[in-house]
């Protein structure tokens, strides 16, 4: 694979610089491909490599490149050595290149890219990943979706890469909604309604109560009064709420399944009411907690008395809030997993929390809180169902599928399947993970279902599609010809462009590794799928002679399985027919 090749510049640059190949191995990089014309295989970076040796005096780049290259010489790996713009570029043997990338990728599998000693040296760590987290009957909405599928892919690559992983969902379940959800279950709930569809009739009810409150004060004094049973341990109040919880779980393990996301453990804010007044306990033993005019206590983030750099962490009440619970959380996760490092992905709106939580923890003197990390990402705007604004994930799911189904339908080439709801939605699903991995994370984006559903261009269908027509080639003519292949027969410029794009795979892995972003991946297999279709037209199997069809054969496979690794770390479910 690209490794190997690596590894061989390196020990050639190694014996020229008097470096370790080890320094040298990441800054040789796989040449992105042109449609321009046939570039090299792989480029040093001067620049990269003055900047590792901390040369200040800084010469002049190109000069270097061309008296570095000057001293390098050709051998059975490298066939060509020329000069870019302050790099040397490095063009591999052609067959020797073909035959170890499609080698590589049938034996490595599900591993390729993966065991790329970009990643050599890598310890293993421990590491949760709180993500999802929806509210217990409040809308599971849109900023959940995104929070679900950021989430899923960031502990998909986690995995992948050897960590152990704890994927956690931290639900919403305490606090003073279930005060008013309490009070207004007894006056407008329906038990069989609950049975039948508890996170709708939840919500309704929820709806409803605040309506009444907002014009009825001793609605809102009897939600008071039912919170305060709740915190007190009133049991009739404590079962009543267990039921909405235990409800609702299993609801949501029901729509995870539907987008194929598991969670190890579910957790919630409730399981914390009693540990956070450990930690207002905590803090005040240490001389952190400081009283304000209005009753409520505060912990001074400046170290100087700036009023308004605190972090408030009890009511005036005594009770507790969403920061006190989250520290509590942070503590007992750390007794509980000692994980090196823990990820909370949640929309940027809560950034200035968590600075305030991690803050807090490292004044407590837990020095771990630097292991802690908040990726933050915009908000979706314009998600709208044909019912009219998106209530809840599963009408956007809903839609998803029953949209999928009737573009299914139209298309001629559409083939016979077992079960067409089941594609629908892995196929919708795919298009809704694409446009919403395609930039960064952090950016807000307007949805649109018109371009989700395009088969062509940059979307999660054509990605699908892509595969499905691979795997059919497979199916066609897959078994006679996939016992061996003559790598002579894969000298096409075509050829060439999908084996320096394979090779690749591992850098693309490692960049979105080091800044937990999708979008390198998603771009990678765009591109991949857009060679296979420009390969597929003109390197025909039919009626071609048995070495070239095994041939060409086996690079379609290895493009197939590179697309289905990669669709998979994103959490999508790759379709063998559609």
């Amino acid at each position: 694979m690209a490794c190997s090749f690596r590894r061989s510049i390196a020990r050639q640059l190694s014996r020229v610089l008097d470096l370790p190949p080890e320094n040298l191995i990441k800054s040789i990089s796989a040449v992105p491909i042109s449609k321009k014309q046939e570039v090299a295989d792989f480029q040093l970076s001067v620049d990269s490599l003055l900047e590792s040796s901390h040369d200040h005096s800084r010469p002049n780049i190109q000069d270097q490149a061309i008296r570095l290259a000057e001293k390098l010489k050709c051998d059975t790996v490298v066939s060509e050595i020329s000069t870019g713009e302050g790099t040397v570029n490095f063009k591999i043997n052609r067959e020797l290149l073909t035959k170890t990338v499609l080698q590589q990728v049938i034996e490595d599998g599900s591993k390729y890219g993966l065991k790329s000693e970009l990643f050599s040296g890598l310890p293993q760590k421990k590491i949760v990943v709180e993500f999802s987290s929806p509210n217990v009957a409040k809308k599971f909405h849109v900023g959940h979706l995104r929070s679900t599928i950021i989430g899923n892919f960031i502990a998909n690559l986690k995995e992948a890469l050897g960590h152990q992983v704890t994927r956690m969902n931290y639900l919403g379940d305490w606090g003073m909604q279930f005060g008013l959800l309490g009070t207004g279950f007894q006056l407008f709930g329906y038990e069989e309604k609950l049975q039948c569809n508890p996170l709708q009739h939840l919500f309704e009810i929820y709806v409803q109560i605040n309506k009444e409150a907002a014009e009825d004060e001793s609605i809102t004094k009897s939600a008071q009064k039912f919170f305060q049973r709740l915190e007190l341990g009133d049991l009739q109040a404590l079962a009543l709420w267990q039921r909405f919880r235990d409800l609702s779980i299993e609801e949501y393990i029901r729509i995870y399944k539907r987008l194929g996301v598991h969670f190890d453990e579910y957790s919630g804010e409730s399981f914390y009411r009693e540990k956070s007044q450990d930690v207002l306990k905590l803090l005040d033993s240490k001389g952190l907690l400081q009283k304000t005019i209005k009753g409520t206590a505060v912990v001074d983030l400046s170290g100087n008395g700036d009023p308004f750099s605190v972090c408030t962490v009890m009511r005036s009440d005594g009770t507790s809030l969403y920061a006190t619970r989250d520290l509590a959380a942070a503590i007992d996760r750390m007794d509980k997993y000692n994980f090196d490092t823990m990820i909370y992905v949640t929309d940027k709106g809560q950034r200035k929390h968590f600075q305030q939580v991690f803050q807090v923890l490292q004044i407590m003197g837990y020095d771990w809180a630097q292991r802690c990390q908040h990726i933050p990402f915009g908000v979706i705007r314009g998600m709208k169902t044909r019912r009219g604004d998106v209530t809840f994930l599963e009408d956007v799911l809903n839609e998803i599928q029953l949209r999928m189904l009737q573009n299914m339908s139209s298309v001629k080439t559409t083939k016979e399947l077992e079960n067409p709801q089941e594609t629908a939605e892995k196929v919708g699903l795919a298009a809704l993970i694409i446009q919403d991995f395609k930039g960064s994370l952090s950016s807000d984006y307007n949805f649109s279902w018109d371009r989700v559903f395009q088969s062509r261009g940059d979307t999660g269908v054509f990605l699908q599609y892509t595969h499905a027509r691979l795997h059919s080639l497979e199916e066609t003519f897959g078994c006679g010809y996939l016992n061996d292949f003559n790598t002579p027969y894969l000298q096409e410029p075509q050829c060439i462009s999908i084996i320096q794009h394979l090779l690749r795979f591992d850098e693309v892995l490692y960049r979105s590794s080091q800044d937990l972003e999708p979008k390198h991946i998603v771009n990678y297999l765009l591109m991949l799928s857009h060679l296979a279709a420009v390969a597929h037209k003109t390197l025909h199997i039919k009626d071609s002679p048995p070495e070239v069809a095994a041939a060409r054969l086996h690079l379609f496979r290895a493009v197939r399985s590179v697309l289905a690794n990669g669709m998979k770390l994103l959490g999508i479910t790759p379709v063998c027919k559609m």
